[in-house]
């Protein structure tokens, strides 16, 4: 089957359990102020590929792959907005006993139980909770988030969450709390790990290549102390990376 990806890297340590290769999808319908890959977002740019190539070229790092339950990462861009493509990657993956990660926002196009049932993990990017926040972040309406959300609960997938945290945005004692309200949500037995990410600008100079304005212009990167203080206040420490 036919598909647009970004581009691949391979012997990843930092997308999932293990040594992974990532596949990021081209595509994407957030607009998020601090997005570093604006260049995954058209979704008629990119590599034509199939999903018979990329499990093909994943088939030849298996050895790799079997410490630690390394395999394959799809990320994006959002891969769930090419369903059927990512599906058919994910089956082809599993039929070769290839562990599946699938690195999202949530926002796509369906077809989630079946995409679902085919993944082994769900790095689930947890924008905001709150519909106003959410929308002021990403451009658009929290229910998409939401569906996709039901149908993870109901097919009890394991999750890690992360959270990126944003000087002026949501760096405050206020804005943790309603992150952490958010993560309980999920049933305990299904959340593995939750990851604060700092904000950084090391994508910005592509804004200018595209030349696209950056929302965030001038916002400095959060400071590493920052982020080990509002670490510290989430009840949720245990799980917290």
């Amino acid at each position: 089957m036919q598909g647009n990806i970004h581009s691949i890297e391979t012997l990843g340590t930092l997308d999932g359990p293990g040594i992974r290769m990532v596949v990021f999808f081209q595509g994407c319908r957030l607009r998020c102020a601090y997005c570093h890959n604006p260049d995954t977002w058209a979704f008629r740019k990119g590599i034509s590929t199939t999903s018979e190539n990329i499990v093909e070229k994943a088939k030849r790092y298996k050895p790799y792959f079997k410490f630690n339950d390394g395999g394959v990462t799809f990320s994006g861009g959002e891969p769930l907005m090419q369903p059927e493509f990512l599906l058919e990657c994910l089956k082809l993956c599993k039929r070769e006993g290839i562990h599946t990660v699938l690195d999202t926002a949530g926002v796509g196009m369906g077809d989630y139980e079946e995409i679902l049932n085919y993944t082994d993990l769900v790095i689930l990017d947890i924008k905001h909770s709150n519909s106003i926040k959410y929308k002021d972040i990403t451009g658009m309406d929290i229910g998409c988030y939401n569906e996709f959300k039901e149908a993870l609960i109901r097919n009890k997938n394991d999750i890690w969450i992360k959270h990126v945290v944003t000087p002026g945005i949501n760096d405050n004692l206020n804005n943790m709390r309603e992150f952490e309200r958010e993560v309980i949500t999920f049933p305990d037995d299904m959340v593995k790990k939750v990851e604060l990410l700092p904000y950084h600008t090391l994508g910005v100079y592509k804004y200018s290549e595209l030349n696209v304005a950056y929302r965030l212009e001038g916002v400095e990167p959060l400071l590493k102390e920052k982020l080990y203080e509002l670490k510290n206040c989430l009840s949720i420490e245990k799980l917290v990376r």
